[in-house]
């Protein structure tokens, strides 16, 4: 099975609402870094895509990250760091933050824009043009929480 092929098969477990919404972000995601490596983790709590510039779990930038009621975007590094004059930042952690997505049009707005730009000037390894991206599935949990919430 192809990496596509089996991503897609992660994201079907979900509701359709969550699948749907996470299938925008990754569109938008995917066509702003298209250079990026995209590594997946279906682990036990959340299933997850991170866009970095190298194949480094630890120099990923951002990443998708897919619960049962919803998406997140998540800013992996320096999250405390990043001006946040809104107040979108979401979590208490050392090194990241995230925003919960209502819909993929949110990351057009300014704000989440601006923060983005922010995260990428505070990496520690820029994204390079010259890469290809590639998708990577990189683990799955063998134990897994539902993928879909209690009715």
């Amino acid at each position: 099975m192809t990496p596509k092929a089996q991503l897609k098969s992660f994201m079907a477990r979900f509701t359709p609402e969550v699948e749907t919404l996470a299938q925008h972000v990754l569109v938008k995601m995917r066509a702003r870094f298209p250079n990026a490596i995209q590594m997946v983790y279906d682990n036990y709590n959340f299933l997850v895509i991170g866009f970095s510039p190298t194949e480094r779990p630890s120099e990923a930038i951002f990443s998708i990250a897919m619960s049962p009621r919803w998406v997140s975007l998540c800013f992996l590094q320096a999250g405390p760091k990043l001006p946040d004059p809104e107040k979108l930042l979401r979590g208490s952690g050392k090194r990241v933050r995230h925003i919960r997505l209502e819909s993929a049009a949110v990351l057009d707005q300014p704000p989440v824009e601006a923060l983005m730009s922010q995260a990428l000037q505070l990496a520690a390894v820029p994204f390079n043009p010259a890469t290809s991206g590639r998708l990577i599935i990189r683990s799955v949990s063998a134990k897994q929480r539902p993928r879909r919430p209690k009715t």
